[in-house]
């Protein structure tokens, strides 16, 4: 007997869908800034990390037929949806880095500081968060129309020249 659902969990979709978003939005920031790179070996580092990310994105798509959801297209535009993305992941890895540096502090100044600058950025996040949310940029409660927008982006990522 197969026990092995014909489709993805719930929480898996959205890890995949986290690292789709935020891959695609790395992706594209490289491919934007690799024109101005000039050492050798840096635009050699930049044009591996590019083709690994392109890679990345083409294998984490082929999950989102598996994806427990039905087809719907979404389209918006390019620039203000890339640019809130773009800080909304700076504040979800702001949150993150602040958080674990508070694990690492012993003066309590210190802690104080790092408190404070997490409380900055959860507001940030949830600003950014809104933002997108309120202009359809990330419709965070319908999963349908979250995945088919993070399949339009990962798209433009790969198919964008540099």
């Amino acid at each position: 007997m197969d026990r092995q659902p014909q489709h993805l969990a719930w929480h898996e979709t959205l890890e995949i869908h986290e690292l789709v978003a935020f891959q695609s939005v790395g992706l594209m920031k490289l491919k934007k800034a690799i024109g101005s790179v000039e050492d050798p070996r840096l635009r050699t580092l930049y044009q591996n990390t590019i083709q690994g990310l392109e890679r990345n994105l083409r294998e984490l798509l082929q999950f989102y037929a598996l994806a427990p959801r039905a087809d719907q297209s979404s389209h918006h535009e390019l620039d203000t949806g890339f640019y809130a993305g773009d800080l909304l992941a700076f504040a979800k890895t702001s949150v993150r880095n602040y958080a674990i540096a508070i694990t690492e502090t012993a003066t309590p100044a210190v802690r104080e500081t790092l408190a404070r600058h997490l409380q900055n950025a959860i507001k940030t996040h949830a600003d950014v968060f809104y933002f997108m949310y309120e202009n359809s940029f990330y419709p965070s409660y319908d999963i349908e129309r979250l995945l088919e927008n993070d399949m339009v982006n990962a798209t433009k990522a790969i198919e964008m020249d540099y």
